[in-house]
């Protein structure tokens, strides 16, 4: 009987141990994960910011044409203006503005003769065939409306890379060709049956040019905290001549610039 008893305990006793729940072991890197004083700390909500700067630098008007009526100029002078940044999440931004251009250039179109006489009569003075040129001189005077988006990447610090692309609209005040015209008399009566002057006068008032250009950019450059320099190079998408000479006449206009920008 006894060594019932002693039996019945003994499954009791291991019984009550297996309904038991086993301590869990834990190693010490997952102390920190069981911490209940542990607080998770809450991620920063976006919040919506806006950023004023001021921007001056250099700027390349190229204006690129593929026929001989208007020969390939390219111009050189400064660009400034405000521009306005609105960031978005992730690094992103977006940055419109208003800028002003001032650009000048020189060029040389050489006129082949225009008449029999102009080829067989050559000039007294050289005894050269007298073949015409024109010298230009531009001065370009322009407004640039922006829309660019931004991609930023922290470096150290303050220290920030970014890039940038985006279109931009650009809006002609002023083209003045300050012409001095060696041209035969055959020339100038060819000039005067398609309306081109060989005088002074500017392309735009004429309406031999459109005023808006819309060109594509791409940029980038470097932040230190309320400066940036940045460089980029802009695409002309539109053809420029509005009054064609020739059927195939175009022009369109590129440009590259550097600037310095600082933020309020």
């Amino acid at each position: 009987m006894r060594k019932y008893i002693v039996i019945l305990f003994c499954m009791s006793v291991l019984l009550v141990c297996a309904q038991e729940p086993a301590t869990p072991t834990l190693e010490a890197n997952d102390l920190d994960y069981f911490d209940p004083t542990r607080v998770e700390e809450p991620k920063e909500p976006y919040v919506f910011s806006v950023d004023y700067r001021v921007e001056a630098g250099y700027v390349q008007n190229d204006h690129l044409s593929d026929n001989k009526t208007y020969e390939n100029t390219y111009m050189h002078g400064f660009r400034a203006g405000a521009t306005v940044d609105f960031h978005l999440p992730s690094h992103f931004s977006l940055q419109t503005g208003l800028l002003y251009t001032f650009t000048y250039g020189t060029a040389q179109q050489n006129w082949a003769y225009m008449s029999y006489e102009d080829y067989v009569s050559p000039d007294p003075v050289s005894g050269m065939v007298h073949s015409g040129y024109i010298n230009h001189r531009l001065f370009e005077h322009q407004l640039t409306i922006p829309v660019r988006a931004y991609y930023t990447i922290p470096l150290w610090r303050q220290l920030n890379l970014f890039f940038y692309t985006g279109p931009q609209l650009q809006i002609g005040l002023a083209l003045k060709d300050d012409m001095q015209a060696d041209l035969s008399t055959a020339t100038k009566q060819w000039f005067a049956t398609v309306g081109q002057p060989y005088e002074p006068y500017d392309r735009y008032s004429q309406n031999e040019l459109y005023r808006t250009t819309f060109q594509w950019g791409l940029g980038g450059g470097l932040e230190w905290d309320c400066y940036r320099l940045q460089a980029g190079y802009d695409f002309g998408l539109n053809n420029q001549v509005k009054r064609r000479l020739t059927q195939d006449q175009k022009m369109w206009e590129w440009h590259w610039f550097v600037s310095l920008a600082y933020r309020f």
